[in-house]
């Protein structure tokens, strides 16, 4: 079983589409969907981050992140 967690911005026309990465075999998999809505960022007013992972959604754990990163970089 594989996570794949991504932020995505829903449309009008509500489609998502997401691309999966090559560790997912082609055939039948389940797939479990769960949406929780995020505050939208207000980049023109929002005060300057001290923090170097000011950009991540505070849920995201920004060593996951990093490691994650780096398993692309390494494929």
């Amino acid at each position: 079983m594989e996570t794949i967690r991504q932020v995505i911005e829903v449309k009008g026309d509500r489609k998502v589409e997401i691309t999966l990465p090559n560790s997912i075999q082609p055939g039948l998999v389940e797939m479990v969907v769960v949406l929780q809505s995020m505050p939208q960022p207000d980049f023109e007013t929002a005060p300057p981050s001290s923090n170097l992972f000011g950009f991540l959604p505070r849920r995201i754990d920004p060593l996951q992140f990093q490691q994650q990163l780096r398993d692309e970089w390494n494929r």
